[in-house]
C-alpha cells in the first residue's frame, strides 16, 4: 500500500510540474514587455527599414505579415528569414534574446501596425 501511495503521490507531482510548464510555454506574447526588447534590439533595423525590414507602424508592409500569422512572423524572427524583399538574422542578430522575448517584440511591432 505505501508503495502505491508513494507513486500515486510522485505522479501526481510530475504531473502538476508538466501543466505548470506547458501553461508558461504557452503564455500570451506580453506586447508592453516587447517594447523593451524592441527599443534595445529591433529598432536597429525596423525603425530606418534596413534590410528590408518592415517599419513600425508601417501598416500596408505589415499587413501582408500579419496575415501568415503570428506563428510565422515568431519563427522568421527566432530563427531568421530571406524574402524576395528582404532578409533577418536570427533573433535580428542578437543571440542573447530568448525565444519568449523575440516573440514579445513581434506582439509589439504587430500591435503598432493594427
Amino acid at each position: 500500500m505505501n508503495r502505491f501511495l508513494s507513486a500515486a503521490l510522485c505522479a501526481l507531482f510530475v504531473s502538476s510540474v508538466c501543466a505548470t510548464a506547458a501553461t508558461a510555454a504557452t503564455a500570451a506574447p506580453d506586447a508592453a514587455k516587447g517594447q523593451a526588447v524592441y527599443d534595445a534590439s529591433c529598432v536597429a533595423c525596423h525603425k530606418a527599414g534596413l534590410m528590408g525590414a518592415p517599419k513600425l507602424g508601417e501598416k500596408a508592409a505589415w499587413a501582408p505579415r500579419i496575415a501568415q500569422g503570428n506563428k510565422v512572423l515568431v519563427n522568421n524572427a527566432v530563427n531568421g528569414f530571406k524574402g524576395k524583399v528582404g532578409a533577418m538574422l536570427p533573433k535580428g542578430g542578437n543571440a542573447k534574446l530568448t525565444n519568449a522575448e523575440v516573440e514579445n517584440a513581434v506582439a509589439y511591432m504587430v500591435k503598432q501596425a493594427k
